[in-house]
């Protein structure tokens, strides 16, 4: 059964979205860690935090209660679910949002989405089983990545290359704001 948050709160962990951002990471939903955290990625057993630093996004490994500094290197935040927690066989179906999803990329225009597992691009791209990396197609504008999950239940299907595509079309970005400014 999916369990929804008893605050009155749409979202159980908030979007960190603004305009122009190099990169947004999409998710399925918070899991029961992050729930509970309010943070992104809060599971102990979880490598995004880890992964993020290793392919050089942060300039170091942040803590999941450090997730709105992202912003500040060009980094968002998003589920495709925002108001269940769970594992994604427990959550609603009905509950997976990918037309908000396709509203905050034309609202926000970010130069790429990265979903951080094959399910929750598979619901957003409506293809029922993409290949990790980036993606022929733009989505909304933006460049795809798909990522293998850096959930530890997935820890089968992990492969960081995927991860480093997503991160060097990021750093060829930021080096060409350098170049111009």
């Amino acid at each position: 059964m999916p369990r929804a948050s008893s605050r009155n709160s749409k979202h159980l962990v908030p979007d960190l979205l603004a305009p122009g951002l190099d990169l947004v990471f999409c998710g399925t939903a918070p899991s029961p860690a992050s729930y509970k955290a309010r943070a992104y990625y809060a599971n102990p057993g979880n490598a995004f935090w880890a992964t993020l630093h290793a392919v050089g996004l942060t300039p170091e490994r942040f803590t999941p209660q450090r997730y709105p500094e992202l912003l500040a290197w060009g980094i968002g935040l998003t589920d495709l679910n925002k108001t269940e927690y769970g594992s994604d066989h427990e959550l609603s179906a009905d509950a997976m949002d990918a037309t908000s999803l396709h509203a905050k990329l034309r609202r926000f225009r970010p130069a790429a989405v990265a979903f951080t597992s094959k399910h929750a691009a598979s619901l957003a791209l409506s293809m029922k089983s993409p290949a990790y990396g980036r993606q022929a197609e733009l989505l909304e504008g933006a460049v795809v990545f798909v990522l293998a999950s850096p959930s530890g239940r997935a820890r089968s299907f992990w492969t960081i290359e995927p991860w480093r595509a997503a991160a060097a079309f990021v750093m060829e970005r930021r080096l060409k704001r350098e170049r111009v400014a």
